[in-house]
């Protein structure tokens, strides 16, 4: 007597899930930007091209998909800024490649949702943030040692800068600014060579002083 070995689809079932887990990030990061942190669920789900039961099998709730919007954000933004060192000539260049791919991710736009809703005790998320941090300073202090980033500027300064320049915020109806943002970005990276033409008054801003108090 034969047994046959019943077969099922698990690998293409957990690619389709991946699949479908990537487009809702995608989708939830584009519509809190637009609407902020009461983006509406359901139009997270349309524009991923998922059901709602998709939507939350994945996601048990908006904090939670708030939570992986800003896990996402992070390391796409590492990933810019370690892309940037590996391929451009030199280290002003890379910073400058990093504060525009770090401004598409709306960053400024993301800020305020994003440190407001995650789960700040999260081991991942932690790792995530000294990354950040890690590549961010390096990137500064390569531009300084070579003589081509002004000394009275910090990493602080530089996330500032994107942080501001990336507004407005969700819910206003200046959208249509976003247009000139790299224009902006870009008089403010011209600010930043050495030698400067003024000297900036206070002192640089750090990354600590960039983090939330409790």
């Amino acid at each position: 007597m034969s047994v046959t070995a019943s077969t099922t689809p698990a690998p293409k079932q957990r690619a389709d899930a991946t699949r479908n887990r990537a487009r809702i990030i995608t989708a939830a990061r584009e519509a809190f930007v637009e609407y902020g942190a009461l983006a509406p669920l359901d139009e997270i789900a349309r524009r991923a091209g998922v059901g709602n039961a998709t939507l939350y099998r994945n996601f048990a709730d908006r904090t939670t998909l708030i939570h992986q919007v800003a896990l996402s954000v992070i390391a796409r933004v590492v990933d810019h800024a370690e892309a940037a060192v590996a391929e451009e000539p030199d280290s002003f260049a890379a910073l400058s490649r990093f504060v525009h791919a770090a401004a598409d991710e709306r960053i400024g736009a993301l800020c305020p949702l994003l440190s407001g809703a995650v789960h700040h005790d999260d081991p991942e998320l932690e790792a995530s943030r000294v990354r950040l941090e890690r590549t961010t300073n390096d990137l500064i202090a390569h531009a300084h040692a070579d003589g081509l980033l002004r000394g009275d500027v910090g990493a602080g300064d530089v996330v500032i800068a994107i942080t501001q320049l990336t507004r407005p915020l969700p819910g206003t109806d200046c959208h249509g600014l976003d247009q000139f943002v790299h224009r902006h970005l870009q008089l403010f990276l011209d600010g930043l060579r050495n030698p400067a033409p003024s000297v900036l008054p206070g002192r640089a801003a750090t990354l600590e002083d960039l983090k939330q108090r409790a």
